[in-house]
């Protein structure tokens, strides 16, 4: 265990994005550290999530749905935004750039303007999900690849705006992933070796490499960091 067991006993943890994939791989992981999750999504995903983790349905496109998943909630001390989606090679067309964009960076500001004030009480943290383009673009993904740029923005701009309220607001940038999502590329030599190739330590990354991350810039450890946009990425970015 890389963290003292139970470090995070008595937290309580709201995991947006979380029945699936990297935010799955968080919302369990902050569970095993202690903390009590709760683990937003629009439906159950794929039954990865331990049975300790509640799950809310809420879509964070929509401000009903952000203002019911906070309804009865009276203490919490993290937020972590992994709410996203991604349509390669239709985001030229101009409804889906809007939906793309809506989900990934309003969704999270969404999520951050309604967790402030239970924040401000705990003294909390936001991590939000940034990504490696937030660094350069994608020519097949200019709405994620602006979406994930504004996150990086919004993060450096919210730690500034809650840092009155004893509020950390910090951000991981993941490379490239092992999850369902990335199965067919790393099923590709074609499009694997590439990536492989590019990444220094050689390795495709996990979702208990973004969670370790996360555990760290919402612990202690990371008392005195806000407005960090942290890569875990293998070297990828600097290669």
């Amino acid at each position: 265990m890389t963290f003292e067991a139970n470090v995070f006993q008595g937290k309580h943890v709201l995991v947006t994005g979380a029945t699936q994939g990297i935010g799955a791989g968080i919302a369990n992981y902050l569970q095993q550290l202690g903390a009590k999750v709760t683990a937003v999504g629009i439906d159950n995903g794929d039954g990865s999530l331990l049975p300790d983790v509640k799950i809310k349905h809420a879509d964070v496109s929509k401000a009903e749905d952000v203002e019911r998943l906070f309804d009865g909630v009276d203490t919490l001390n993290f937020v972590i935004n992994c709410a996203g989606i991604i349509r390669r090679g239709d985001e030229h067309q101009l409804d889906v750039f809007e939906q793309v964009v809506d989900v990934n960076l309003t969704g999270t500001m969404r999520i951050c303007s309604a967790a402030r004030p239970l924040l401000k009480q705990s003294n909390g943290v936001v991590v939000n999900m940034a990504s490696m383009l937030s660094f350069f673009g994608g020519s097949l993904v200019p709405a994620y690849a602006a979406s994930k740029g504004g996150v990086a923005q919004l993060t450096k701009s919210l730690a500034l705006a809650y840092a009155q309220d004893g509020i950390r607001v910090n951000a991981v940038a993941p490379g490239w992933i092992a999850t369902p999502l990335t199965v067919a590329l790393q099923n590709d030599p074609a499009r694997s070796e590439p990536i492989l190739n590019r990444t220094p330590l050689g390795r495709w990354g996990t979702p208990d490499d973004v969670a370790k991350a996360v555990a760290f810039l919402c612990s202690d450890a990371a008392a005195f960091m806000t407005g960090v946009i942290l890569p875990v990425d293998g070297g990828y970015l600097i290669a």
